[in-house]
């Protein structure tokens, strides 16, 4: 082997090293400058996603291989969750994704992706609905990995971790459910009825006023049919109400 050729397999190495120890822009994880909105910590929806093919196949992460399951229904299980945030924020998830630390998503070792899942904090009883696009944590005592807006709304964000429940949520396990727009949220109660008497004359639809942390949060509704709800949905965003969004209830989760 000439000392030319030598040379070149070293240079090859070092690249390669380099290129897998620069993957992600910081070698620990942390929380971001700031927390998630009210807005980006809205359950995600669920709906009809095809699976992806690749992310279905059986996999070997640190030796251990792992099969996916082909469909989720039925799936409950407890353990720990762990989040991921600054670290992964703006790389490629398992399916081809970009990870947005700011979204309701998850990471799970075998759960078809994508999927979604309602998870709990067993201590505090906070819940929330993601969707899984991800796989991992890969850590024998962690169950599933959330992105740090989910971790939040559980309210584990500061300790890391938490004891949680996971249960598969699919279309057929959602009941009718009422629905309400959250137009507005201030800690003028005053702005917040005329608020309230305008659209509630505007749209002729009733209002509800809850206080929550010192704010008072206008609804409109409630609203028993999903169209209606999302065509008014759009038509106060399209006005001068463009973070309005909408909350259900009366789930059978």
């Amino acid at each position: 082997m000439t000392k030319l050729y030598k040379a070149y397999l070293l240079a090859l190495v070092v690249i390669f090293v380099s290129g897998c120890s620069s993957r992600y822009h910081t070698r620990q994880d942390t929380a971001p400058m700031r927390i998630p909105t009210e807005y980006e910590m809205r359950d995600a929806k669920v709906k009809v996603e095809p699976k992806s093919v690749s992310a279905g196949r059986p996999y070997v992460v640190l030796g251990k291989q792992y099969h996916p399951m082909s469909d989720e229904k039925g799936y409950k299980a407890q353990g720990t969750a762990s989040w991921y945030g600054q670290k992964f924020h703006g790389y490629y998830t398992s399916n081809g994704e970009i990870f947005n630390m700011y979204d309701m998503t998850a990471a799970h070792k075998t759960l078809p992706l994508p999927s979604f899942v309602k998870v709990t904090n067993l201590e505090n009883g906070k819940s929330a609905i993601v969707r899984v696009n991800d796989r991992g944590p890969f850590h024998d005592d962690r169950i599933i990995d959330l992105s740090y807006a989910a971790a939040y709304k559980l309210g584990y964000h500061n300790q890391g971790t938490a004891k949680v429940q996971i249960e598969a949520i699919t279309l057929d396990r959602i009941a009718p459910r009422l629905t309400y727009i959250q137009v507005a949220a201030s800690s003028n109660k005053t702005n917040i009825e005329h608020l309230a008497n305008k659209l509630a004359g505007q749209f002729a639809i009733d209002t509800n006023i809850a206080e929550e942390g010192g704010l008072h949060k206008l609804r409109l509704g409630p609203l028993e049919d999903d169209s209606h709800a999302q065509s008014l949905l759009e038509n106060l965003q399209a006005g001068e109400f463009r973070q309005a969004f909408l909350l259900y209830s009366e789930q059978r989760l």
